[in-house]
């Protein structure tokens, strides 16, 4: 039987989480992938199991091993982290379901936000950490990146989410 996790404050290790995204480019036939390389967060869990959170991503830490794509990805075109350093996700609420949870929120991308919601798998490791893994499509257009050179950008962006909390001083 899984631990529960403790009631109370809980912070995001970002050292041992990583928040990725992949799409399709050159007309369906490649997949980008890239990696934010700077993620912070914290969450709350209440003493009915009931759980609220903020994942805070540097825009600007994108790196897909291509230097002029990433530099690319950083302009206006898409992240435009001089002006929206920040991707932010809200989540109001996580619900419990039989094989892990739903995340309910809203994802905040250049300053556009939107309500979102995904299913999450919930591991625990004891009372010392929550690991939450998942995926959430999204449509880049949804967030004012409408740019697609020759339409080469094929279908939604996926994001990929392997976030690791730990219990704050207060809740440990």
């Amino acid at each position: 039987m899984a631990t529960q996790p403790t009631p109370g404050s809980w912070t995001l290790d970002a050292a041992s989480s990583r928040v990725g995204l992949h799409h399709k480019t050159i007309w369906g036939l490649v997949t980008v992938k890239g990696v934010f390389g700077a993620v912070q967060g914290a969450g709350e869990i209440g003493a009915d199991g009931s759980a609220t959170g903020r994942v805070l991503v540097d825009a600007a830490s994108i790196d897909t091993k291509h230097g002029k794509r990433d530099k690319h990805l950083r302009s206006k075109d898409f992240f435009e982290v001089e002006t929206h350093p920040q991707i932010v996700f809200e989540a109001a609420t996580v619900r419990p379901t039989s094989d892990g949870a739903v995340v309910e929120g809203e994802l905040t991308v250049r300053g556009i936000s939107r309500k979102i919601d995904f299913p999450v798998r919930v591991e625990t490791e004891g009372a010392d950490a929550v690991v939450l893994t998942g995926k959430v499509e999204i449509d880049r257009a949804d967030f004012g990146m409408t740019w697609n050179q020759l339409g080469m950008l094929k279908g939604p962006a996926t994001i990929d989410l392997a976030l690791r909390f730990t219990p704050t001083a207060a809740t440990a």
